[in-house]
């Protein structure tokens, strides 16, 4: 690499400390200090999102460890939880593949250096251009629906490399957040497994092509409890036994089980395991990592939440009410969902003064509000924290997926730069190292995506029809 608090259960009371907790608050401390130190966080850099190199290769040991008594399994990292290429770069220098769901995620995976026999491509609104390029890179494609396995027919070619997949809804049910959960009845994702015919037609639609080998299923992920998601994996086990069994011959040879393994956000520690994931997916599926099946799995916050934060200075504060608030640079524009769903996706916040050590002292409840400029944008309500003060820094963590990567441009905020790091551990002297992820968005390039070359369309003598609209047009 090239340069060199305060935590909070989910209803708003103290979280328990823990060892493990203690060690992770202490790297991103000196991290934090260090990023005010060398300019990265303050006057003229507002807000920065941060990525701990270190916890994310431990991540994805943990991940392969878990599951080493599988004889062949694919990990891939769905990169929607952190599209940023310098960071799928270092997840395919661990050995992950990816899951991509769009042209875009496929273009940065590409970039990134992931080998098109290690991305899957999910998305249940697959053009026929993009099924035609994945098809043509070798990349694997789970279809979502059997129309477009029709698709699928009329452009795949027979020297085609890919393994093509069908997605099933295996209709298990929903957890504690709608908006997560993809195996409920009426869930846009997959073929419906439970309705009337839909095994039949399933069945079907393997024996009539032999070239198909591999079932697909995710049942959800934040506010999913392990016993459903494992119930959804269950069922695509049997339905691949039961496809099997039927035409006589070993077809079905992977399963895609997904991802979704849920984020404990009350404290640093990280629960569930993919330990206790296993453990979970051995109980329900005793057979499953015998090696019968090949699997393919595609974690994505859980590789990343915990690996990384957000920094933000704060630029004012106030009463109002007789609530104290503290007005920082991070708000909805970077904490979209918790912002709009705060319930569903509180954050720790931690307080740090202006030369980036932690706060101490009383704490006193205070809304911990953004930029944006609408009365929710409120990242943290009443939260108790030592007093916060102009030019004071709040962190945001469990930020590393979802968060920083993807931001909103409401109001035309710049997206932050991101920033990677390596700090020395807990009772270890040593500097902490920065490099650079993403850029700041600049004026400029702000300007750039909102027309700025065009400006003069709408104005001025032509105003004459675009020559390819629909009308009437000069014969």
């Amino acid at each position: 690499m090239a340069r060199t608090t305060s935590a909070h259960d989910q209803d708003g009371t103290a979280a328990p400390a823990t060892a493990l907790s203690t060690r992770h608050d202490a790297r991103f401390d000196a991290a934090v200090r260090a990023a005010v130190e060398q300019g990265l966080l303050g006057e003229g850099s507002e807000v920065a999102g941060f990525v701990d190199t270190d916890g994310v290769r431990g991540s994805v040991a943990a991940l392969h460890d878990a599951f080493s008594g599988a004889p062949a399994v694919l990990h891939t990292f769905a990169a929607k939880a952190c599209s940023l290429i310098p960071v799928l770069r270092l997840l395919a220098d661990c050995g992950m593949g990816c899951e991509v769901a769009s042209p875009g995620e496929l273009r940065l995976a590409l970039d990134a250096g992931f080998a098109a026999s290690r991305i899957v491509l999910d998305s249940p609104a697959k053009t026929r251009e993009e099924i035609r390029s994945a098809l043509a890179l070798g990349v694997s494609v789970n279809a979502d629906s059997l129309g477009e396995l029709r698709r699928i027919d009329a452009l795949r070619t027979p020297d085609s490399a890919s393994v093509v997949g069908l997605r099933i809804n295996p209709q298990v049910g929903g957890g504690t957040i709608g908006a997560m959960s993809t195996a409920t009845d009426t869930s846009k994702f997959g073929v419906a497994l439970c309705d009337p015919g839909a095994r039949e037609a399933i069945v079907a639609a393997f024996r009539e092509r032999p070239w198909l080998t591999r079932l697909h299923a995710h049942v959800g992920s934040q506010g999913c409890p392990l016993e459903l998601i494992a119930a959804g994996v269950a069922r695509t086990y049997e339905l691949a036994e039961e496809i099997n069994a039927a035409l006589g011959v070993r077809q079905v040879t992977s399963l895609d089980i997904g991802g979704g393994l849920p984020v404990n956000f009350a404290d640093g520690t990280v629960r569930p395991t993919y330990q206790d994931y296993v453990a979970a997916l051995t109980a329900a599926v005793p057979g499953l990592l015998s090696g019968r099946y090949s699997l393919i799995t595609e974690f994505g916050r859980s590789l990343l939440a915990k690996n990384g934060f957000i920094g933000a200075r704060v630029e004012y504060v106030k009463n109002a009410g007789g609530r104290r608030i503290a007005l920082t640079h991070a708000g909805a524009q970077t904490a979209t969902r918790t912002v709009f769903m705060p319930d569903a996706w509180p954050l720790r916040i931690g307080a740090f003064g202006p030369n980036g050590a932690p706060k101490s002292g009383p704490v006193l409840a205070q809304d911990v509000a953004g930029p944006c400029c609408f009365a929710g944008d409120v990242v943290a309500h009443g939260r108790e924290l030592p007093e916060l003060a102009e030019d004071d820094v709040v962190v945001l963590y469990d930020t590393g997926a979802y968060y920083f990567s993807t931001p909103w441009a409401y109001n035309s905020l710049p997206r932050p730069a991101v920033y990677g790091f390596r700090a020395a551990e807990a009772g270890q002297d040593g500097p902490v190292a920065f490099a650079t992820v993403r850029d700041a968005q600049s004026l400029d390039a702000i300007a750039a995506e909102s027309g700025l070359a065009h400006a003069d369309a709408l104005v001025g003598a032509d105003t004459s029809p675009h020559p390819d609209a629909p009308g009437e047009r000069d014969s």
